[in-house]
């Protein structure tokens, strides 16, 4: 530290600056480049003083417990880091969207910041803070107020472009130089390797998500994929499990942290079927973990003793290092395959609840924007000459808008469907389709089943129709293919079968009220009524 002074009432106190090798100003150096990325190219609905509201909340309150205790002005690194990483990963839904400098719902940001800070001095143990404050602060704050008023950071930020490419090095290049240099990067590799297996597990099981951010529910690899190589996940990894002061000691210790966090986080998503629910499972993977440390370092060796190796710690636990007894190395080694194996199969059956059909609410889908989705996620979508005629603004993002309302509209069926809401219908149905939709509720309830359907579309065609007779005026008609996921369930809501099977099928779309697309009509493929 560089030590100055500084007179204030006639009496002189010691300030005490960072070194230049601080490690976390380098933290702090890449957190920030984040934030301007965020701001210039990726669109984070985060404003400049809600980011500041954080970080000088916690400088403050640091500034001021410091100042009471030693008698000296600390510069506040530990606590900026701290608001920083809840602006990194908060976000307030009515946010307004590309207004950088709206001051609302700063207060937000500013209490959850000093909230976190406050878990660094009030749950301590043997002289050290247990949790990561801006983890624990925003888990907590997460499940307390729920989505419709905080969320946490998209596991998907932005197109793969310049910006986007640019927030990878900066996260990659700083997460693995800081990493390594504290010696924490077995951990944070440990820990993605870990999540990787088991979100692997999860996918082949049939595992979905709805995500603000993808067309249709994110399932299979597709989920795999966004977990693993999420920028969100990354920053968790590298700025948030290494947290020198609530990770594991020892070479032993931190690889084991790292991999019981990747267990933790991958068991508390398995059963979550909305990206909220996933983000904050992850999250509260590593509190989990830190609340429990103390008891696993127990049976962990000794840090920096001869014992505290990779090699010989897995030749212990594997063939049981010592022993003598026929056959006990054998018996050792199954059990640890049988342990793995329990947590493989624990991962399947946690994450059923959100295997097969899984039914977006209406606050998952409306009012989305084509620019607001991952672009890979879109089907392909082909616009006939006549539309363009009719109306030219029918191409681009707006044959992708009238696409993304269809499956919005098709989603929100399936959720009316399953639960017996035809109140939903309303919102998206209109005409013939609304009847037969109304119909089929009505079935449901008669014969004590619900029966759900999905359309995964890959290919659209988008034509004109007249539908009802020409004084209905025109509409149009998607021309869809894809696969159709079909789940009954009985009255009680246990699912009684599931198939899949390809479709080919024209969904009629109309403004019959002057506002929405709704769907009027579901045709054979290719024709008109």
């Amino acid at each position: 530290m560089n030590s100055r002074t500084i007179t204030l009432g006639g009496t002189t106190y010691p300030v005490i600056l960072p070194r230049a090798r601080d490690a976390r100003l380098h933290v702090a150096a890449v957190i920030v480049t984040i934030h301007v990325l965020g701001q210039v190219t990726l669109g984070f609905q985060v404003s400049v003083p809600q980011i500041l509201a954080a970080i000088l909340t916690c400088a403050a309150i640091e500034l001021a417990i410091t100042f009471h205790r030693q008698r000296a002005i600390v510069w506040p690194a530990s606590a900026m880091l701290t608001g920083s990483g809840v602006a990194l990963i908060l976000r307030v839904p009515t946010t307004p969207v590309d207004d950088r400098w709206t001051f609302h719902a700063w207060w937000v940001f500013a209490g959850v910041a000093a909230f976190s800070l406050s878990t660094k001095y009030l749950i301590r143990y043997r002289g050290s803070h247990v949790f990561n404050p801006s983890n624990i602060g925003l888990v907590i704050v997460f499940l307390v107020l729920g989505s419709t008023r905080v969320e946490p950071l998209d596991f998907w930020w932005a197109p793969l472009d310049a910006g986007m490419i640019l927030a990878y090095l900066v996260i990659l290049g700083g997460g693995v130089a800081i990493s390594w240099r504290l010696g924490l990067a077995a951990s944070a590799l440990t820990f993605w390797l870990t999540l990787a297996a088991g979100t692997a597990i999860l996918a082949a099981s049939g595992h979905c998500m709805v995500a603000r951010w993808a067309f249709s529910p994110v399932c299979g690899f597709d989920y795999w994929r966004v977990i693993v190589t999420s920028p969100e996940v990354l920053v968790f990894m590298f700025f948030m499990l290494t947290d020198p002061k609530t990770v594991s000691t020892g070479r032993v210790g931190r690889v084991v942290f790292g991999f019981l966090v990747g267990v933790a986080s991958t068991l508390l998503m398995a059963p979550q079927a909305n990206e909220y629910g996933t983000k904050v499972a992850l999250l509260a993977g590593l509190s989990v973990v830190c609340a429990g440390r103390l008891l696993v370092d127990r049976f962990l060796p000794e840090p920096r003793s001869s014992a505290d190796r990779l090699a010989r710690f897995g030749r212990r636990l594997v063939a049981g290092a010592g022993d003598v007894v026929p056959g006990r190395a054998a018996a050792r080694s199954g059990l640890v395959f049988v342990a793995l194996g329990t947590i493989a199969a624990g991962i399947v059956v946690a994450g059923s609840p959100a295997r097969g059909v899984v039914v977006p609410t209406v606050d998952d889908v409306l009012g989305r924007a084509p620019s607001d989705l991952d672009p890979s996620t879109f089907p392909s979508i082909t616009v006939d000459d006549d539309v363009l005629s009719w109306n030219h603004e029918i191409t681009g993002d707006g044959a992708r808008e009238i696409v993304l309302t269809l499956v919005e509209n098709l989603g929100l069926e399936a959720q009316a469907m399953r639960d017996g809401e035809a109140t939903v219908l309303e919102a998206v149905d209109h005409g013939d389709r609304l009847a037969e939709m109304q119909s089929r509720l009505d079935e449901h309830a008669a014969e004590g089943v619900r029966i759900v359907e999905r359309y995964d579309i890959d290919d659209v065609r988008v034509r004109l129709i007249v539908p009802f007779g020409r004084q209905d005026g025109l509409s149009l008609g998607l021309d869809s293919t894809g696969t159709k996921t079909i789940e009954v369930y009985g009255a009680e809501g246990g699912l009684r079968e599931r198939s899949s099977e390809p479709f080919e099928t024209t969904f009629v779309m109309r403004r019959a009220t002057g506002a929405r697309w709704l769907d009027v009509a579901v045709l054979p493929y290719g024709t008109d009524p």
